[in-house]
């Protein structure tokens, strides 16, 4: 299953070979095997690679939650105290709300094994459905996900502009992130509410469309506590715009079957006596 996952991702049997360190020969005997066993071509010729037919696709995402299961398996049986624990976040999570948890966290509980991933919301859930990571902290996950939204923390979206460069947000640039982000998808809907259709420019990351506002580029929509300095130290102001502020807030978000160590971040992160102001809530 792992070798014939590095296939379905490199779309190639040479570059797959190269990255497992064995030979072309060795890859595609393997493939062939699981093709013997299920009775179902997984993969065709595409160009000089290949593609995944549709028994294809759905072989690999059973792969990934087989493999996921197992490997989170290994968690499971171990002392929350001592077990890992690996978070991923969205990138506006990720600079500004996560990492005071985490080093809070860290030093209430130093031997567990900790990581940290940020990736777009769509990614991150696909990752939790398929057990390759344990919490996920971003928006609200989309429905009949199989999710499970253990804690929330209050947030609101905002517009924001370069009070140096002023500027009407009806026909401004709009800063976007890339593809897959929550926020870019609440920022074209707010521009059809408002029926504008004014210049965007995707800058991708947070923290480039931050820096780009910043520069006067444009205004965006982003989360009023992923720029407080930013306000406070007046580089950034809060615009008025219709249909603003966006309620919006973190959720922790684990499978339905959470690990011992994934629970007791959990506990952490809603206990205010130890994290301050960057508590969540639970439930």
């Amino acid at each position: 299953m792992e070798t014939f996952l590095v296939v379905a991702g490199q779309s190639s049997v040479r570059r797959a070979a190269a990255q497992l360190h064995i030979t072309e020969a060795a890859v595609s005997a393997a493939i062939t095997y699981i093709e013997k066993q299920l009775g179902a071509d997984l993969i065709a010729k595409s160009g000089r690679g290949i593609e995944l037919t549709d028994a294809g696709h759905v072989y690999a995402e059973y792969c990934r939650t087989i493999l996921g299961l197992m490997d989170e398996a290994k968690t499971a049986v171990q002392k929350a105290e001592k077990g890992r624990l690996r978070v991923g976040v969205v990138a506006t999570a990720g600079e500004s709300v996560v990492l005071a948890l985490l080093a809070s966290f860290r030093e209430r509980y130093p031997d567990v094994d900790l990581s940290l991933s940020i990736h777009p919301r769509d990614e991150l859930f696909l990752e939790l459905r398929h057990h390759e990571t344990d919490l996920v902290i971003a928006g609200r996950p989309p429905r009949g996900a199989g999710l499970v939204v253990r804690a929330r923390r209050p947030s609101s979206l905002v517009v924001i502009g370069s009070p140096a460069h002023p500027m009407n947000p009806m026909t401004a640039t709009w800063l976007l992130r890339g593809p897959g982000s929550g926020t870019r998808d609440t920022t074209l809907s707010l521009l059809d509410q408002l029926q504008i259709s004014p210049p965007t420019l995707t800058l991708g990351a947070h923290g480039a469309v931050v820096a780009g506002a910043r520069e006067g580029l444009g205004v965006t929509l982003t989360h009023n506590d992923a720029v407080e300095r930013d306000l406070a130290g007046g580089l950034l102001e809060v615009l008025k715009v219709r249909g603003t502020p966006l309620d919006r807030p973190w959720h922790a978000i684990t499978t339905k079957t959470p690990t011992p160590t994934a629970q007791l971040f959990v506990e952490h992160i809603v206990d205010e006596a130890n994290v301050g102001r960057a508590a969540f809530v639970e439930g």
